[in-house]
C-alpha cells in the first residue's frame, strides 16, 4: 500500500524510447508525447504518489542491452524531487557486461555516484538449488506430484552450474516435458 512498483524488461532502448517505457510501465497514457511531454507526465505522476504517502520503484531488467543514452535518462529521472524528498529510486539488473559497463563508461560518472548498493548474483551451491527448486516448486503449489526422481537436483546442479538462471531454464524445460 505503501510503494508503487512498475517494471520494464528492456532492449536495446535508447534514451528517448526508455522515458516512454518508463511512462507506459507506470500506468500513464504517453502515446504521442515528445520527450519533454512524457517527462512531465512521470514527474507530475511521482508527486501524486509521494504526496498519497507512496514511494515509487522502477525495477529494470536486461540493463545491459541499454544504450548509453538510456542509462543516462534514468539516472536523470532520479532528479526528480518533491521539496528534499527524492520521488524515485530504480534498481537496475543486468548480466555481468551491465556491471562492466557502468564501471568503464566514461559517460556514466554521475550514474556511478548515484549508487548506493551494488550485488553481484553468484552461483548457488549444490544444496542451494535443491532449496532454490523446491521453494519455487512449493510457492505455485507444487505437492510432491509428479515427484522427482532421486538425483535429479543433483544433476540440475552439475548441468547449470547453479546459475539460477540457467537452473530456471532446465526446470521448465523439465516440467513442460
Amino acid at each position: 500500500a505503501q510503494l508503487t512498483v512498475a517494471q520494464i524488461v528492456t532492449s536495446a532502448l535508447d534514451g528517448d524510447e526508455i522515458v516512454h517505457v518508463v511512462a507506459q510501465a507506470f500506468g500513464l497514457d504517453v502515446e504521442g508525447h515528445d520527450k519533454a511531454g512524457a517527462l512531465g507526465a512521470i514527474e507530475r505522476f511521482l508527486q501524486d504518489e509521494a504526496r498519497a504517502g507512496r514511494r515509487c520503484l522502477l525495477v529494470v531488467d536486461e540493463c545491459q542491452n541499454l544504450q548509453i543514452t538510456a542509462l543516462e535518462e534514468l539516472r536523470m529521472l532520479s532528479n526528480f524531487q518533491l521539496g528534499s524528498h527524492p520521488l524515485l529510486q530504480s534498481l537496475l539488473l543486468g548480466q555481468p557486461e551491465f556491471r562492466r559497463i557502468v564501471a568503464k563508461h566514461p559517460d556514466l560518472d554521475q550514474l556511478r555516484q548515484r549508487v548506493i548498493a551494488s550485488h553481484h548474483l553468484e552461483a548457488l551451491r549444490e544444496d542451494e538449488v535443491e532449496g532454490y527448486v523446491l521453494h519455487r516448486l512449493y510457492h505455485v503449489g507444487w505437492q510432491g506430484k509428479p515427484a522427482l526422481r532421486e538425483g535429479l537436483l543433483k544433476e540440475v546442479f552439475t548441468r547449470t552450474g547453479g546459475i539460477p538462471r540457467r537452473v530456471n531454464q532446465v526446470m521448465n524445460r523439465m516440467l513442460l516435458l
